[in-house]
């Protein structure tokens, strides 16, 4: 076969190979693992920091032309961008609004999928942003900014926002694929890849097919699309539909498994993955179903350096104690809540398994009927009868959560980690979940990241998945991810998702 000449080991002894069939030098010029951005630990669609970065280029122009609006004389205009203060007072207002923005989930795809829904989201954001910012004003008059450039460039900023989601409505622009993969073979695990890609179309995958073992069910529908060759014909494929990833889902590799194909696709550039490592970097965790200890103990992450547990703890303990102190009054209101409701006991105190196994009394506002807690433990269930009005509440907004800021100084939980379990699921899960022991190489947190990314569990199978997000926390433990888990919690929070 012409072409270029490539070395690929095989076993103990290396062999030349024909590499670059003619014509396949082409894939050398394709853009390969474009459409996520890796933040922290976990990825970002490139799709949501461009539209951000857009959309803060946007209040930074409506800003600049409120101002020339407002003077009329570009002198006096150049005069005004030429002090610092004023581009910090320009700053906190794009930072307030892109909160706005976050928070009203106006970068999910799939939250607001209809035009009307994102226009009026985009409405409510702005207004909120314009709230936060006279708030903002009132407690720093240092910030406040001339009033008639205020109300200028809030009208422009409406305007424009507006404009340009309308016409990324209408283009579509963000909706077309950029990344072309294949899936080499048909396990379970590449069809639940499939299947992810197909519910988010902001990633820009597209699956172009599949390729079965042995070549012989071309056609075939697996999820959509289907079969569309052997494994065997990867690189001709690989070159005929432009591919820019391949993935791997082999059931069974030995004899299978195209080395010389592959290596040929590699050495030209091409990303070739597991897809268990392609789904976790997607979903932000890791499924049990995949997990063997062979690959927990080869595979990146688990790591827990000194100085990165120094600057959780530290972290810990000066963030609790000023919510503490922030949030004193409210804890005040909410214990007197309880009480003229039903009474005392307003703390509800309860065993739960912290770092290492070892066992601890959690704090939290009651938000069940006293005595409740007697019984067997069981988990909370929708319309639980025990919850009383107050406590509905609170758990909505995690009001009830708040005690375990003492917990947090005590050194018994984090601010981030997985949620502390009591001692009789943590013996009934420990028999039916695989690694669910890693848990407890952690402190507990008041939020995670299955906090933030799943529902309430409140079954087996639920609390299998909690523990998949549990798992990828601990094997990406960083000071970056819990400061982006400290943010998916305060929106959770305001909008209340999740709570039971």
């Amino acid at each position: 076969m012409a072409g270029e000449k490539g070395i690929v080991w095989n076993g103990s002894s290396s062999r030349e190979v024909s590499a670059f069939p003619p014509g396949s030098l082409r894939l050398l010029n394709r853009s390969y693992g474009k459409t996520l951005v890796k933040l922290g630990a976990h990825y970002v669609p490139r799709r949501s920091l461009i539209l951000a970065l857009s959309e803060s280029v946007l209040f930074i122009s409506a800003l600049m032309l409120a101002t020339v609006l407002r003077f009329l004389d570009l002198s006096v205009a150049r005069d005004y961008f030429s002090h610092p203060q004023n581009w910090l007072r320009f700053a906190s207002v794009t930072l307030i609004c892109q909160l706005a923005l976050y928070y009203n989930e106006l970068y999910e795809v799939r939250v607001a999928s209809s035009r009307g829904a994102k226009v009026a989201r985009a409405f409510a954001a702005m207004g909120i942003a314009l709230m936060a910012l006279s708030l903002l004003y009132y407690l720093v008059p240092a910030f406040r900014m001339e009033r008639g450039i205020a109300i200028l460039a809030a009208l422009l900023s409406i305007g424009f926002l507006v404009a340009w989601r309308l016409t990324l409505e209408r283009t579509k622009v963000f909706n077309r694929p950029l990344e072309r993969i294949l899936v080499m073979g048909t396990g379970q695990h590449g069809i639940n890849l499939a299947g992810e890609i197909l519910r988010r179309p902001e990633l820009q995958y597209k699956v172009v097919g599949f390729l079965d073992e042995r070549g012989t069910t071309i056609g075939k529908t697996v999820v959509t699309p289907g079969i569309i060759g052997g494994v065997a014909e990867v690189e001709e494929i690989a070159a005929r539909e432009e591919i820019d990833r391949v993935v791997i889902s082999l059931a069974e590799r030995r004899g299978v498994m195209p080395i010389r194909q592959l290596a040929a696709l590699r050495l030209q550039g091409m990303p070739i993955e597991e897809a268990q490592s392609v789904y976790e970097r997607l979903t932000g965790r890791l499924t049990l179903e995949q997990l063997q200890p062979s690959w927990l103990v080869l595979s990146e992450g688990f790591r827990k350096s000194r100085f990165a547990l120094a600057a959780k703890r530290a972290t810990d303990i000066a963030v609790s104690a000023a919510l503490i102190l922030l949030t004193l009054p409210l804890m005040l209101g909410v214990a007197l809540a309880i009480v003229l409701e039903s009474g005392h006991p307003v703390l509800f105190k309860q065993e739960r398994v912290g770092l290492g196994g070892r066992r601890f009394r959690i704090l939290k506002f009651r938000s069940m009927t006293v005595g409740s807690d007697k019984d067997k433990p069981s988990w909370t269930a929708d319309g639980d009868c025990r919850i009383t009005r107050v406590g509905a509440f609170i758990r909505k907004f995690r009001l009830d959560e708040l005690p375990q800021l003492v917990n947090i100084l005590r050194g018994e939980m984090s601010l981030v980690g997985p949620r502390p379990e009591v001692p009789y699921f943590c013996d009934l899960l420990e028999r039916e979940i695989p690694f669910f022991n890693l848990r407890h190489s952690v402190r507990p947190g008041l939020t995670g990241w299955a906090q933030v990314k799943y529902q309430y569990g409140a079954s087996l199978e639920q609390a299998k998945t909690k523990v998949e997000y549990d798992l990828f926390y601990i094997k990406h433990l960083s000071v970056l991810f819990d400061l982006t888990i400290l943010l998916e919690t305060a929106k959770v929070v305001l909008i209340g998702k999740g709570a039971k």
